[in-house]
């Protein structure tokens, strides 16, 4: 019988890895110097990490991969966690509440059930968060970073859609919808499900209006209180944030649409949401989440975030080779009496930066600028050039480093 991956499941290929590893390392090369410091949580959490808070939407509830942790006599039911960003809080409460401001970031996977089976279940995240600021110069700044790590990858051209929680439960409250109806279309839209909402249009044509919401500049955020001729200091406040971020964004030269029915993402979200756009294709997002932490227990702490979609950007970035390929590739072959003396070399060549395999039968590697063979008598080395079909006979290791270096 042949084995098979699980449905959902994926191996990453050599190549794949080669994009993998690209994503993770400009993106940990880019928190490092932004001040961030990187964190690891576990893959299983307890269920109730994401439902005693009300964190997560029903939709999202219901794809989560959970099984009773049994010992024998009692359990708790875990998860393979479904999200980062609610782990992340989880371990600033339990380890770092006692600092005023924590910057952190993550390379993780995430789990979800997909039907088919077709889809990923398992999906690639890098993700910061930065917590115990509530300034909206706070959200400016992980906007930043994140297209800083996409540059680095290539992408500017990206798109960012605007939003806000805050605004858009507002708008909602004032809708005439009861409070069931609006937590239902706010799930709706977190899940990117426009089903429910298309059939609240139909009855409500008001409501269209809330749904083309659309614009790009400060003026246009400060014009939406017109839909909420009663808005709380609180609102008023945030509205004013997010006003700022129009303008700081504006300023910066970036890409912005504000799009109020955008609001893909998760319960928790409270203030300014943003999504990163390649394209039609959703490469990251993030937002605020000031109501996260004390949901959970902990104190009054501010918080905002954000996560890169690994799986979508290996998808578009090209192959890229990397430094070390730029020198070349040497293959090895030698008997088994010069074995020593090769291995020797293998290490000094490496050091020097290039990239060196061993021959030991067979065809043997075929994606090499360099065949060396290493041999009893003199001349020691016979060093061939491939693409150029140049054969050399080398007697020490500083000839054959200094014939490879000047070819």
């Amino acid at each position: 019988m042949k084995i098979e991956r699980c449905k959902g499941m994926r191996d990453f290929l050599p190549e794949e890895m080669e994009k993998f590893r690209q994503i993770t390392e400009a993106f940990r090369d880019s928190c490092l110097k932004w001040g961030y410091e990187e964190v690891k949580t576990p893959t299983l959490e307890y269920l109730y990490l994401f439902t005693s808070a009300g964190t997560l939407t029903p939709g999202m509830l219901n794809r989560v991969y959970s099984f009773l942790d049994w010992d024998g006599w009692s359990g708790e039911r875990v998860v393979l966690r479904p999200d980062v960003t609610i782990p992340v809080a989880r371990l600033f409460t339990e380890h770092l509440a006692d600092r005023e401001l924590a910057k952190l970031f993550y390379i993780a996977n995430t789990f979800a059930f997909e039907e088919t089976g077709k889809k990923n279940r398992e999906r690639w995240q890098c993700g910061a968060e930065l917590i115990g600021l509530r300034s909206p110069l706070a959200d400016v700044e992980l906007i930043a970073l994140a297209l800083q790590v996409l540059r680095k990858l290539g992408l500017d051209n990206v798109e960012i859609k605007l939003s806000h929680a805050g605004l858009t439960r507002s708008i909602l409250q004032k809708s005439g919808l009861n409070e069931e109806q609006q937590n239902q279309v706010f799930d709706s839209l977190l899940d990117g499900d426009m089903g429910i909402i298309n059939h609240l249009i139909s009855e409500k044509p008001e409501l269209s209006s809330l749904f083309n919401l659309q614009g790009k500049s400060s003026g246009f955020v400060k014009n939406l209180t017109s839909f909420l001729t009663n808005a709380t200091p609180d609102l008023k406040s945030q509205i004013d944030d997010f006003s700022f971020i129009s303008d700081i964004l504006q300023e910066l030269g970036y890409n912005y649409r504000i799009d109020i029915a955008s609001i893909r993402g998760f319960e928790y979200y409270t203030g300014v949401i943003f999504q990163l756009y390649a394209g039609d294709e959703k490469i990251g997002g993030g937002g605020r989440y000031d109501a996260l932490i004390p949901a959970m227990g902990g104190e009054n702490t501010p918080a905002s975030g954000f996560a890169l979609y690994m799986d979508q950007l290996m998808q578009i970035l090209p192959a890229k080779a990397s430094a070390r390929d730029s020198k070349g590739k040497i293959v090895i072959k030698m008997a088994r009496k010069s074995a020593r003396l090769g291995f020797d070399i293998a290490d000094s060549l490496r050091s020097s930066g290039y990239i060196v395999k061993f021959h030991f039968g067979g065809k043997g590697p075929t994606d090499v600028s360099w065949i060396l063979e290493v041999g009893e008598k003199t001349p020691v080395f016979t060093l061939t050039h491939i693409s150029q079909n140049k054969r050399f006979h080398l007697n020490s290791p500083e000839e054959l480093l200094e014939k490879i270096q000047n070819n």
